[in-house]
């Protein structure tokens, strides 16, 4: 384990560095916002001496492991340290199709976006944070001025800067600059893992805002990837029962029933269709159609599994879409959906879940320390892609994390 002193990754400016090559004095302070250096840079400025490993992605679906510039915090930024990150199914997608929709891997991007560490660095205009402080990070930086962002709704803003998603470099690297605003203060009892679980959390309580989750009534959950296990322990908090849980996977789902035993799993016969595997799964529940389960959060985003649960669905029920791996899907059953009235919604991301997040993980509410299966070290990151990607080594969230000590 390394010890850095806190002074050898200060990142100095360019004036400065002209500065002590021409053997002059600076009169600017490296942590003041009024040189004209911050002042011309709306962001940060490149300058390290610190080796800073990051594992980047090419347009031409390959990953490496190379030395990225450690960045200068702006008037509103932090630098942080980054002990840990969880690889996430969007990692994996954007090495190996290069893309998710509308978002292509145009050039070398930094990925990953599920993330914790500590700040050594503080931009003069923060205030919410200290240099020493152990926080998560929030991926995505809005704009903070449209008609969207400014009625609450920030995570559907068109001009969002999503870290990991070209061209915003993310948090697989030891050093990242993020704006202040969008870190979040750690408990002591929330660990840099537990920290590192709150944006795939935040997904999950930005879904069950738009459910009917409630007390005794019966739940579905599709899929058990780490989306359906964190939607599964959540339902379980909320008092839902009884809970069922799919997929296709019997290790998946041996995990979901030990992760949480209180719940009932059902293996996707492959050899029936839709209608046939929810005709299965609602006899579960009961045979009449008010025992059919209420609200039913679909992780996948498989179109297969989207159908399943809209037939499975009570009349009048809530089906979420909480994973979307298509662009366009042609079998969704409209005319049922439309007749039963059921309650067909989406989500993006999330919107104002960090703080409820880690209140349910520090409150002891949820407990989803199981979930990480595997860590490597960062200079290992790209073995721990390698392992994301084989879904037959049955990892569930692998998280990068960083084990050199920084002296503050």
């Amino acid at each position: 384990m390394a010890l850095l002193p806190i002074k050898d990754v200060h990142c100095i400016s360019k004036v400065e560095q002209d500065s002590k090559l021409n053997g002059t004095k600076s009169e600017n302070s490296p942590l003041c916002c009024a040189t004209e250096v911050d002042k011309s840079s709306s962001s940060t400025t490149e300058m390290s001496t610190v080796k800073n490993p990051s594992l980047q992605v090419t347009k031409d679906h390959t990953i490496k492991m190379q030395a990225a510039p450690i960045l200068r915090p702006g008037p509103g930024d932090v630098l942080m340290h980054v002990k840990a990150t969880g690889i996430c199914g969007s990692d994996i997608h954007f090495w190996k199709r290069g893309a998710i929709g509308s978002l292509v891997v145009g050039g070398d991007c930094i990925l990953g976006h599920e993330a914790a560490g500590v700040v050594i660095e503080v931009g003069c205009e923060v205030r919410n944070v200290k240099r020493g402080d152990r926080v998560a990070m929030e991926p995505g930086v809005p704009c903070g001025e449209c008609f969207l962002c400014t009625n609450g709704r920030y995570n559907l803003c068109e001009d969002v800067q999503f870290a990991g998603v070209y061209p915003y470099h993310g948090s697989l690297q030891r050093y990242k600059v993020h704006p202040a605003r969008w870190v979040h203060k750690l408990p002591d009892n929330v660990t840099f893992a537990q920290g590192a679980l709150l944006e795939p959390l935040s997904v999950v309580m930005h879904g069950i805002s738009r459910t009917r989750l409630s007390l005794g009534r019966g739940a579905v959950i599709c899929g058990a990837g780490p989306i359906g296990l964190i939607a599964l322990a959540a339902a379980r908090a909320s008092g839902a029962h009884p809970i069922v849980i799919t997929d296709l996977e019997p290790k998946r789902l041996a995990f979901a029933q030990e992760f949480v035993p209180t719940s009932y799993v059902y293996l996707v016969n492959r050899n029936l269709d839709a209608q046939e595997n929810a005709k299965q799964i609602r006899l579960l529940f009961g045979e009449s159609e008010y025992e059919a389960p209420e609200t039913i959060s679909e992780c996948t985003g498989v179109e297969s599994s989207v159908v399943t649960a809209a037939y499975t669905v009570r009349r009048g029920g809530d089906l979420t879409v909480i994973g979307v791996g298509k662009d366009i899907m042609n079998n969704l059953p409209f005319m049922h959906i439309s007749l039963a009235e059921i309650n067909l919604k989406f989500i993006n991301r999330y919107a104002d879940t960090w703080p409820a997040s880690i209140s349910a993980l520090s409150g002891g509410i949820l407990n989803l320390d199981k979930l990480v299966t595997h860590n490597f070290l960062l200079e290992e990151a790209v073995s721990a892609m390698e392992l994301c990607a084989d879904i037959s080594k049955g990892s569930i969230k692998v998280q990068v994390v960083d084990k050199m000590d920084i002296v503050l």
